[in-house]
């Protein structure tokens, strides 16, 4: 469950090696295409001696369709740290360790991402290294089973969550069809059985671990073209094979759905309520209109917040998810309640909100305020190369680039009240809502 507003990037795919000019994104960069269809971001910035390396497979638990086979994509970010024949895992990590390199790794629903920081002068032996581990990785069936019960004890600890225990239950109940209907994580009854999928363990990365599926990101003290060549070198002769699955999609919801999911332990109750949004599209000012709405109403300048949190204190948390995503997400409203008394009032507080930004106009000065927060937010949050790639990786396993920095932040810049109006009305209606209410089992 993300509870932040997700201001995102999307990209014009431009072919070939291409200098791009700066206008709001603050870096000049450089993107090449290989021939294999491998895709490499440089952007230089100052950062004296220091680099950030992501690699972005555009796999995430979307793309587990196949039933029974949750939990693959995020098993992946376990085994790619097994490392190859020429450097096993042992031998990766102690080269990691010698040259103070950070390697570490994170799967979501649309991608996965791996990444490092270290100084410029271990560039050549990193791109080596990640080249070699993306092209050759090598696990026999015990390493195999051994990382599966390791997942599967991450994923007992997990749970021990009330958010991931909501998590779980409000996918599985708003998704009817689509694998969002499953966390990254993926099913526990498929993740029990995972130790027994060693076969199609290959099959899994053999389709998705291919150069057509993978962005670049390198950030930080470094010439464009010095790093183009080595990412040539070293990535050339990886082989294209990426096989796009079919990914079904759910039917209009036409009515609320609600449930109730019981924490098996001491917790203050949770709340709650999605709506079917958009899949992510800066052209749909829409969508648009809608990141900013989740703030306007929720955050923590709103009416309902101050009302709730600071006057009535009635609520731990509230605030608002409206995310990036490739296929249709939940745009959710969420609230710690501190009474379990209150949760029925606190729920109607919320539909009420939506109802005033579905029927007044959000006033301009305000709306004026948070697109000038937004945009000065996203700036400064690139500050160092590892935040410069990092705030760009999940628009680039989006989109496959980086470009449309300028339209996303046009669209916004162009967002009215009128808009944010259309946005409540579209989006925050009953029948695309689904509620889930979480409660402790120790009062």
């Amino acid at each position: 469950m993300k509870f932040v507003i997700a201001i995102v990037l999307t990209v014009f795919l431009l072919s070939g090696a291409a200098a791009m000019p700066v206008s709001f994104f603050p870096y000049a960069y450089t993107r090449e295409v290989l021939p294999n269809g491998l895709t490499a971001y440089v952007i230089p910035m100052e950062s004296p001696g220091l680099v950030a390396y992501y690699s972005v497979v555009r796999t995430g638990s979307r793309d587990e369709y196949e039933p029974g086979k949750s939990g693959f994509a995020h098993f992946f970010e376990h085994m790619m740290f097994r490392g190859t024949k020429k450097y096993p895992g042992s031998v990766y990590d102690s080269l990691m360790t010698s040259i103070g390199a950070d390697a570490n790794a994170y799967t979501t629903d649309d991608y996965t991402a791996y990444h490092l920081k270290f100084a410029k002068d271990d560039l050549e032996k990193v791109i080596e290294l990640e080249s070699d581990r993306f092209q050759n990785l090598s696990y026999a069936e015990r390493e195999f089973q051994t990382e599966a019960g390791a997942v599967y004890g991450e994923y007992r600890k997990s749970i021990t969550s009330p958010f991931s225990l909501l998590n779980e239950k409000m996918q599985d109940l708003a998704y009817d069809v689509h694998t969002y209907k499953h966390t990254t994580i993926g099913f526990e009854a498929d993740i029990k059985k995972m130790p027994e999928g060693y076969e199609y363990s290959k099959s899994f990365h053999q389709r998705y671990y291919r150069p057509e599926n993978v962005v670049l990101l390198i950030a930080g003290d470094v010439v464009a073209q010095d790093v183009l060549t080595l990412v040539r070198n070293y990535y050339g002769a990886w082989t294209k094979g990426y096989v796009q699955p079919t990914i079904a999609q759910d039917p209009e919801q036409k009515g609320e759905r609600s449930g109730s999911v019981v924490y098996p332990g001491k917790t203050l109750p949770i709340l709650d309520i999605a709506y079917k949004g958009d899949a992510f599209n800066p052209g749909n000012r829409t969508y648009v209109a809608a990141l900013l709405l989740g703030e306007l109403a929720f955050g923590e300048t709103s009416e309902i917040y101050k009302k709730l949190y600071i006057t009535q204190q009635k609520v731990e948390s509230l605030g608002a998810s409206i995310p990036a995503n490739r296929d249709v997400p939940l745009f959710e409203i969420y609230a710690r309640v501190k009474d379990e008394a209150d949760l029925n009032a606190v729920r109607d507080d919320i539909y009420a909100t939506l109802k005033q930004f579905q029927t007044s106009l959000v006033d301009a000065g305000r709306l004026g305020d948070l697109k000038r927060r937004e945009r000065y937010q996203f700036l400064m949050n690139l500050d160092t190369p590892d935040r410069v790639a990092g705030s760009l990786a999940r628009y680039a396993a989006i989109t496959g680039g980086i470009e449309m920095v300028e339209t996303l932040y046009a669209s916004i810049e162009a967002v009215t009240p009128e808009d944010i109006r259309t946005a409540a009305l579209r989006y925050f209606i009953p029948q695309r809502r689904t509620v889930v209410v979480l409660k402790g089992a120790q009062q």
